[in-house]
């Protein structure tokens, strides 16, 4: 019985992400849903907020047109699955996936999710400052609001997805864990023994 239950805590340990997995992981997932739930409104039929899009979007958006209506539903599933991975990395039922698919995941969607953020906010401070002139006529509003909410997000959520990944890579497990759980069993055996069955 002794056996079984120090066997069994020192798994669950060895599983438990670090807290700053946990609490990277958390926010990467809120930051994925909210941004869900902005885009499931605006597939809904919402018109609030798509003068923060400006430009073509705003138009098609308005129009209700159906293959931009498609793309946004895509993208709401895209954003709902991106939040799921991050719980996953953190929660037990992600457990029922192989570690290494989730972290490849993780790493890959961070990756994009970052390099997309930093090169639209680059590219609209260009335009911003003066920096690049466009032949076509700018939305300034929208224009700032992509710079200093919509595009940023991405950057943010990627990051956040990124440190979770980071400190589920250095987390123990394997042949590490394995050998750290022998040892708490046997310190556990050789203190407690048989006396705690």
């Amino acid at each position: 019985m002794t056996d079984i239950a120090t066997t069994t805590s020192g798994r669950a340990a060895g599983s438990v992400p670090p807290q700053a997995a946990s609490r990277a992981a958390y926010a990467a997932a809120a930051a994925a849903l909210a941004f869900a739930a902005v885009s499931l409104y605006w597939a809904l039929g919402g018109t609030a907020g798509l003068d923060t899009l400006g430009g073509q979007i705003e138009e098609l958006a308005r129009a209700g047109d159906p293959g931009l209506r498609m793309a946004v539903w895509v993208s709401v599933v895209l954003k709902v699955l991106g939040g799921m991975l991050a719980l996953a990395l953190v929660r037990p039922w992600g457990r029922t996936v192989p570690r290494w698919i989730l972290l490849a995941a993780a790493w890959g969607g961070s990756a994009l999710l970052v390099l997309y953020g930093t090169i639209q906010m680059i590219s609209l401070a260009l335009v911003e400052f003066g920096v690049i002139t466009v032949v076509e006529p700018v939305d300034r509003t929208a224009l700032r609001w992509r710079l200093m909410l919509w595009e940023p997000w991405f950057l943010v959520w990627g990051l956040l997805l990124g440190v979770a990944a980071w400190q589920c890579t250095r987390a123990p497990t394997g042949r590490s864990g394995r050998r750290r759980r022998r040892r708490a069993r046997d310190g556990a055996q050789g203190s407690g023994g048989s006396g705690a069955a």
